[in-house]
C-alpha cells in the first residue's frame, strides 16, 4: 500500500489524496471526509470516510497518541449496518471505550452498503462477507500512520458473533495478512439455519402447557427425571435438546419468541416452494399424521381489516450498536407506517408466526408477517413497508399459519453428514435418514451468503472463540462443531493458535440488560479479555488462559465443576443452603446461607452481588476484598410457605486488575428454598 499526500503540511486528512495500492481493485481508492476530535465515550479522534465507486463506509476511532500501542480492534456487525453504530452504544461495554482503555483505535463499515447483504441485489456477496472489512482494514493503517506520524503496521484482530462470527470466520479463512488474530463469538454452523429455529418453534408449540414444570425440573434443586409429560410432549422435549437446545434455557419460554425466525421461514419456503404442501399431504412429514396436535393449531381464518393502527412516534425497533440479538430486525423506514391492524373477527388458536394474506385491494396478492395476534389485533414486523403502506379498511385478508407450523419440522428433512451428530436421531441404524428429505440442504446457503464461504477450519492468524452454554440461537456444541474443524487442519498444533472459551449462565445476546438477572449474565466481559489476550498472544507471545474443558453428550456441552477444572476465563461460584443447593424448612425456620467463588488465574473477583432474600433482583455489591476467592455467610427466614431461590452474581477481572472496568467476566449462582407451613 503507498499513500500520497497533498499538501505536506495539512493537520487533518481530509486535506489527503489518498492513493492505495490495494490488494483489492474494487477498494483502490479511499477518502476521508470528516476528521473531528470527540469527547465521549473518551476522548478520541473520529474519521469517518469510504471508498471511490462502492458504497462502502468507514468509521475510524482514534486515540490519542499517548494512549496508542499500535493495535486496532475492528467489529462486524451479523448483517452489513451502519458505519456509526459504536457511538451510540450506552451500555457497560462500549466498544469505543474498551478500544481506547485497550490501547487501540476502532474500526467499524457498513459492510458494503444496505444491499450488500441482499442476495437478489446482484451484488458479489463477497464483498459484505469480508472484502469490504479487508479494505477498511488495510487503509485504517495508512491512515494510523498519517495521525501518529511514524511508519508502523498497526496490529488488527476482528471480531464479530453470530451471523458475525460467521463473517469473522470467513475473513479469518479468506484472507491473509489483513488482520493477525480473530474472536467469533456466539456461532453457528453451516447447519445452523434454519434448524435451531425450526426444532425449537416445534417444541415452544408442543410444550407451552408443560413449560412451568420444564423450567422447575431443570432449575436448581429440580429432577428431570420425575417430569410428567404426554408421549407427544416427550418426544419434542427430547428432539430439541438432543439437537442441542440447553434444557435450563427453557426459563425465557414466556419471552423468547420467534428470534430470527419470523424473517427466516418466509425465506425458506420460496426456496423450497413445493415443501409446504409437501408437508400436508406427503407420508413421512408431520402434517400428514391425522393424529397430530400441528392440525388442532392450524388457523386459516377469512376476514377483513376494519382498522389500521399506527403507533405514534415508532418506527419500528431502534438497533442498538449492531447486537447480534437485534440485527435480523429492519426497522420500518417512513412515519405513520401502520404498525397493526384491527380484524373483523379474532382467530382462535396458537397462531405465533401467522401470515396476513391479502385477498383484495391495493395490496392483493401480498404476504405480510405478523410478529404477534392478540384478540383481533394484529402486530406487523417491521421491515415490510411497501406492502404495508398499500393496506386500507375492508381490504380482506386471512389470517394463516400454514407455512409457519410447515416450517417448525423442516429439520427433519435436513440431514446432513455424518459429522453433525446431533441428527443420529433421524437416522436409521445403516446411517441413512428415517424422514423423507429435500432436494437440497438450506443451511449451508444461508452460511455462504453471510461468510462468503463455508467454513473449513483453515483459518489465518490465532483465533479465541466465545461461546455461551445457555445460547438458544446458535446451539453451544456447533462452536466445538468449529473446534473439529480447525483441529482437522492443525492437528496436534491447535493449542497454538487456538482456543475456545465456553461461558455458563450467558446467552446469545451482547447487549441490553439482563431479562432475568438472577438466571443469566452478559457475555462481553469474556469477549474483552478474549480480544485483550488475543493482542499478548500475537504480540508478545504470551499464552492466553487455556480452552473451557468440556464434553459434548447426546447435543449437549457438559463442563466440569471448579474454576481450575473448567479452564477458560469465567468465574466459577457455588451457594448453598443448609449446606447443599436445595433445602427444605418450615416458615420462620433460620436458613445458613454460604457463597463461595473462585476466579482462574490470574483473574481476581472483584464483585459480588448477592439476592439471598430471594426477590429475583441482585442487591448492592458486597463489601468484599478482591481475591482469587472470596465467600460470603448470611442467614435468612422465610416467614411465608413457597418456594424461594436465591441468587449471586460474581465478577472477576480476568487479568488481575481490579481497578480496571474492562474484561470483567460475571457468573450467576442459585440455590432453591422450599418452605413448609
Amino acid at each position: 500500500m503507498s499513500l500520497v499526500r497533498q499538501p505536506d503540511e495539512a493537520k487533518s486528512v481530509t486535506a489527503a489524496e489518498w492513493t492505495v495500492d490495494d490488494a483489492d481493485a474494487d477498494f483502490a481508492h479511499g477518502y476521508v471526509d470528516v476528521d473531528e476530535w470527540r469527547e465521549a465515550p473518551v476522548r478520541h479522534r473520529y474519521i469517518d470516510g469510504g471508498f471511490t465507486g462502492t458504497e462502502t463506509r468507514f468509521s475510524y476511532y482514534f486515540p490519542e497518541s499517548d494512549r496508542y500501542e499500535g493495535r486496532f480492534f475492528q467489529h462486524v456487525t451479523p448483517v452489513p449496518q451502519s458505519e456509526n453504530l459504536a457511538p451510540t452504544d450506552t451500555s457497560g461495554y462500549n466498544k469505543i471505550s474498551f478500544s481506547v482503555g485497550s490501547g487501540a483505535y476502532f474500526v467499524e463499515t457498513n459492510g458494503g452498503g444496505p444491499d450488500a447483504a441482499n442476495p437478489m441485489s446482484g451484488n458479489d456477496p463477497s464483498i459484505g462477507a469480508y472484502r469490504a472489512s479487508a479494505a477498511a482494514a488495510r487503509f485504517s493503517r495508512a491512515v494510523a500512520q498519517q495521525i501518529y506520524g511514524r511508519e508502523h503496521r498497526p496490529y488488527g484482530y476482528l471480531y464479530g458473533g453470530s451471523g458475525g462470527a460467521y463473517r469473522t470466520i470467513g475473513s479469518s479463512e479468506s484472507t491473509e495478512g489483513v488482520w493477525d488474530g480473530f474472536a467469533p463469538y456466539v456461532p453457528g454452523s453451516p447447519m445452523s439455519i434454519p434448524n435451531v429455529f425450526s426444532v425449537r418453534m416445534h417444541a415452544q408449540r408442543v410444550l407451552r402447557d408443560a413449560f412451568p414444570r420444564i423450567v422447575d425440573a431443570y432449575d436448581v434443586g429440580g429432577d428431570p427425571e420425575s417430569l410428567q409429560l404426554t408421549d407427544e410432549e416427550r418426544a419434542a422435549l427430547d428432539e430439541v435438546t438432543r439437537m442441542g437446545f440447553p434444557p435450563r434455557s427453557w426459563f425465557g419460554w414466556k419471552t423468547m419468541g420467534m428470534h430470527a425466525f419470523s424473517v427466516l421461514y418466509p425465506g425458506v419456503m420460496a426456496a423450497d416452494p413445493t415443501y409446504a404442501e409437501d408437508f400436508w399431504t406427503a407420508d413421512g412429514y408431520l402434517g400428514a399424521d391425522a393424529v397430530s396436535s400441528v392440525h388442532r393449531d392450524r388457523v386459516r381464518l377469512q376476514t377483513s381489516i376494519v382498522e389500521l393502527i399506527t403507533d405514534a412516534g415508532t418506527e419500528g425497533p431502534q438497533l442498538n450498536a449492531g447486537g447480534v440479538d437485534e440485527s435480523f430486525l429492519n426497522a420500518n423506514g417512513r412515519a405513520n407506517v401502520p404498525s397493526a391492524v384491527r380484524l373483523a373477527e379474532a382467530p382462535e388458536g396458537w397462531i405465533l408466526g401467522a401470515q396476513l394474506i391479502v385477498r383484495s385491494g391495493t395490496a392483493a396478492g401480498a404476504v405480510i408477517r405478523l410478529s404477534s395476534v392478540d384478540g383481533d389485533l394484529g402486530r406487523i414486523e417491521p421491515g415490510q413497508d411497501e406492502q404495508v403502506t398499500a393496506l386500507a379498511i375492508g381490504d380482506e385478508v386471512t389470517v394463516d399459519n400454514s407455512s409457519f407450523l410447515a416450517a417448525q419440522t423442516y429439520h427433519r428433512h435436513q440431514v446432513p453428514s455424518s459429522e453433525y451428530t446431533v441428527w443420529d436421531q433421524f437416522r436409521a441404524t445403516d446411517g441413512s435418514p428415517v424422514p423423507p428429505q429435500r432436494p437440497f440442504l438450506l443451511g449451508p446457503s444461508f452460511t455462504q451468503s453471510a461468510a462468503g464461504t463455508l467454513p473449513t477450519g483453515k483459518t489465518s492468524g490465532k483465533m479465541i472463540v466465545v461461546a455461551c452454554l445457555l445460547d438458544r440461537e446458535a446451539f453451544p456444541w456447533q462452536a466445538d462443531w468449529y473446534r473439529s474443524r480447525v483441529t482437522e487442519h492443525l492437528g496436534d498444533e491447535i493449542d497454538d493458535r487456538f482456543r475456545i472459551w465456553y461461558v455458563d449462565n450467558a446467552l446469545h445476546g451482547d447487549d441490553g440488560p439482563q431479562e432475568f438477572p438472577d438466571r443469566t449474565v452478559a457475555y462481553v466481559g469474556a469477549l474483552e479479555a478474549a480480544l485483550r489476550q488475543l493482542a499478548t498472544w500475537v504480540e508478545d507471545g504470551v499464552e492466553p488462559v487455556p480452552s473451557s474443558s468440556y464434553e459434548v453428550v447426546d447435543g449437549q456441552v457438559v463442563i466440569p465443576e471448579g474454576a481450575a477444572a473448567r479452564g477458560g476465563v469465567q468465574p466459577v461460584a457455588s451457594l448453598t443452603v443448609n449446606g447443599a443447593p436445595s433445602t427444605s424448612v418450615r416458615a420462620g425456620e433460620p436458613v445458613t446461607v454460604e457463597l463461595s467463588a473462585e476466579a482462574p488465574r490470574p483473574g481476581v473477583i472483584v464483585e459480588v452481588r448477592p439476592d439471598f432474600a430471594a426477590t429475583g433482583l441482585l442487591g448492592e455489591p458486597a463489601v468484599i476484598a478482591p481475591g482469587s476467592t472470596v465467600s460470603l455467610h448470611d442467614e435468612q427466614v422465610f416467614a411465608d410457605e413457597g418456594t424461594y431461590f436465591l441468587s449471586a452474581r460474581v465478577t472477576a477481572q480476568a487479568e488481575g486488575d481490579a481497578a480496571s472496568p474492562h474484561a470483567r467476566v460475571e457468573n450467576v449462582v442459585r440455590a432453591r428454598v422450599t418452605v413448609a407451613a
